[in-house]
């Protein structure tokens, strides 16, 4: 796990200070798959109707784990923030999702 002293920030800049170096784009990604117990009571919800909350947890923790690895990559160039951090998702195979969390790493006055 990535320590919290990388700043993080959607936006192209952070407040109050200054950036003074690019030093390159950091990236963390994970691939997760579905499991068979989370399918079996998301597709009894998806009967019933409803949030999935099996799903969203999914997912939720791998946005945090791909933005931990993003730091940590940040971290290890000699990052103290990332800026522009977006999010993607896309699909390896059947039942499997990537989660990439990417942004430019950038030394701050």
């Amino acid at each position: 796990m990535a320590s919290n002293k990388i700043i993080t920030s959607t936006t192209d800049y952070i407040p109050g200070r200054e950036v003074v170096e690019v030093i390159d784009i950091v990236r963390g990604s994970t691939v997760r798959a579905r499991n068979i117990g989370r399918d079996i009571v998301a597709g009894l919800r998806n009967i019933v109707g409803g949030e999935i909350t099996e799903y969203t947890m999914l997912l939720a923790e791998s946005r945090e784990q791909a933005l931990d690895r993003m730091m940590a990559d940040a971290e290890r160039i000699g990052a103290d923030a990332v800026i522009n951090v977006r999010f993607m998702t896309s699909m390896v195979m059947q039942n499997a999702a990537e989660i990439l969390a990417y942004g430019t790493a950038v030394k701050l006055k």
